[in-house]
């Protein structure tokens, strides 16, 4: 890339990502079901879990969010099933720190890197973050 041209925002990745969040939906009957807004940047999720043995089972949710954002839904969203408390948490905090620039890596959860480019873009943070603390709401909600 030439001096002093940035790289693009959205990368074909992180487009491609976002076209594969599901389409908006319910759980009936459903263990929790929780509603957050980024404040920074007016993302909204709707998120419903079902959970067997202190783990989600399954999920429906319903995004109005960017492409960060969706792209994110969509990684959460993936890879939630068998996820539980301490792991939801452990996943929200290693995200959010390395979104800070707390530290290098983002963690374990699956393909999550593909955000880099949002590292240096802070009013992106909260649209990232925004289903992994909806998944750790609706787990605490349901215990």
């Amino acid at each position: 890339m030439a001096q002093g041209v940035k790289p693009p925002l959205y990368t074909r990745e992180i487009l491609r990502l976002a076209a594969l969040v599901p389409p908006p939906a319910e759980l009936e009957p459903r263990n929790a079901r929780v509603e957050l807004r980024a404040p920074t940047c007016g993302s909204r999720l709707r998120l419903d879990i079902r959970v067997e043995i202190d783990a989600v089972s399954e999920l429906a949710l319903a995004v109005e969010a960017c492409a960060f954002g969706q792209a994110a839904t969509a990684l959460m969203a993936r890879h939630a099933v068998g996820t539980d408390l301490a792991g939801a948490k452990a996943a929200e905090a290693a995200i959010a720190d390395w979104l800070a620039g707390r530290r290098d890596d983002p963690g374990d959860w699956p393909d999550i890197a593909v955000l880099e480019p949002a590292r240096s873009r802070p009013g992106r943070h909260d649209a990232i973050l925004l289903p992994f603390r909806a998944l750790v709401a609706a787990l605490e909600k349901q215990a």
